[in-house]
């Protein structure tokens, strides 16, 4: 039985950017993650290891986001997803990076990428 495991708005601050007091002040990055992958065992087991634990990915994702920094979201969006696809069970994954206080010199609500892979 496919199925999804959507986690959305996960907030951690980072440093990531191309100018130097991105590196320096840092800012809020917003993470929404998409997994696809079989959830027949866990339905059937109800047992929280037959799945991918929502709660230890989080820690996870937050660790890259404040991990070492990056210049673009593009780069930081991909590293997010090694992290997803690192568990075998993930058949697909897309994830998305807000960059909702983005440098840009106009008013705006967001600024996001987004990139999905599956296995090969």
């Amino acid at each position: 039985m496919n199925g999804t495991i959507t986690l959305s708005g996960l907030k951690a601050r980072g440093f990531h950017g191309v100018f130097d007091f991105e590196r320096e002040q840092g800012q809020d990055f917003v993470v929404d993650v998409v997994l696809e992958l079989d959830l027949s065992k866990a339905a059937a087991t109800d047992d929280v290891t037959d799945t991918v634990h929502y709660g230890e990915l989080a820690g996870k994702l937050v660790a890259v986001i404040a991990g070492d920094p990056v210049n673009l979201i593009e780069t930081l969006a991909d590293r997010l997803l090694g992290v997803c696809l690192a568990d075998d069970r993930v058949a697909t994954a897309e994830v998305t990076v807000h960059k909702p206080q983005a440098p840009i010199p106009h008013e705006f609500a967001d600024v996001a990428v987004t990139l999905r892979r599956g296995r090969s």
